[in-house]
């Protein structure tokens, strides 16, 4: 397959799917949503894929939203272009939850929006002690997409994750680890090998056992998400039309702070 926004690879069994919008800072669009949902397929129906890595090209690990393709769509009003991203990484997280092999994130650098979400998703995050994790949704005037307070909820408290979706405070990688949504911290030079550790210790283990338990912690704390998802949508596309959402567009492009009036 030919990608245009990921690398995409299969070595040994390990597959690795690879950001690479890095002059976008990784950001979400509708054709990038759309070839991680490929991989994921492709990932899932592949019997000699074991894993899946998740990594990036670039300085930032993913800024989540497309902040060039929202300036855009603000400027355009085309509103359901973003309702359709908000649709699709939410698709992309709860994929990422019900795969039935173990999906390990390796992030260096900030992780906003739809990206810490999909983090959360994932079974393991391994990240370098230059990353940070921000639920940027408030700074834009939305809530959080890609399963957010689902999956924040059942991570690391109700409080704890209301807390840092309403004030989207960076959390860093140390406190993350206490947190317990990162698995592991290094320096980013040592990424990689931390990364090859682990996934050396997986392959000694069953991955039918793998696969069952995914399975059993789905049934067990996810199966309502598709309800879930009905709400996040509706709330997610009432936001995006309201003057709130377009000033905080229109403000992080000026480089400026947004005049909020909760209309």
């Amino acid at each position: 397959m030919n990608f245009q926004n990921l690398i995409y690879t299969v070595n040994d069994g390990i597959a690795k799917l690879t950001f690479n919008r890095p002059l976008v800072s990784n950001g979400f669009n509708i054709p990038f949503c759309q070839e991680i949902l490929a991989v994921l397929d492709e990932v899932e129906g592949n019997q000699q894929v074991q894993l899946l890595i998740v990594d990036a090209v670039g300085k930032v690990f993913s800024v989540g939203g497309d902040l060039a393709e929202m300036q855009r769509a603000v400027d355009e009003d085309d509103i359901d272009s973003l309702v359709k991203i908000a649709e699709l990484v939410n698709v992309i997280s709860f994929r990422l939850k019900k795969l039935p092999k173990p999906v390990i994130m390796s992030v260096d650098g900030a992780v906003a929006g739809a990206a810490f979400n999909m983090v959360v998703a994932a079974d393991f995050c391994i990240a370098s002690e230059k990353s940070r994790f921000i639920q940027a949704f408030v700074n834009v005037g939305l809530a959080p997409d890609a399963g957010g307070i689902y999956l924040l909820t059942r991570s690391i408290g109700v409080n704890r994750a209301t807390q840092l979706t309403m004030t989207a405070d960076p959390v860093t990688a140390e406190k993350a680890v206490e947190y317990g949504f990162v698995y592991r911290m290094c320096p980013s030079e040592k990424l990689d090998k931390t990364v090859e550790r682990l996934v050396t210790r997986l392959q000694r283990g069953s991955f039918n056992s793998y696969a069952a338990i995914k399975q059993m912690v789905w049934e067990s704390e996810f199966s309502q998400w598709e309800h879930y998802t009905d709400l996040e949508l509706d709330l997610q596309k009432s936001l995006a039309f309201t003057d709130d959402f377009k000033e905080g567009v229109r403000s992080y492009t000026e480089k400026r702070r947004p005049k909020f009036e909760g209309k």
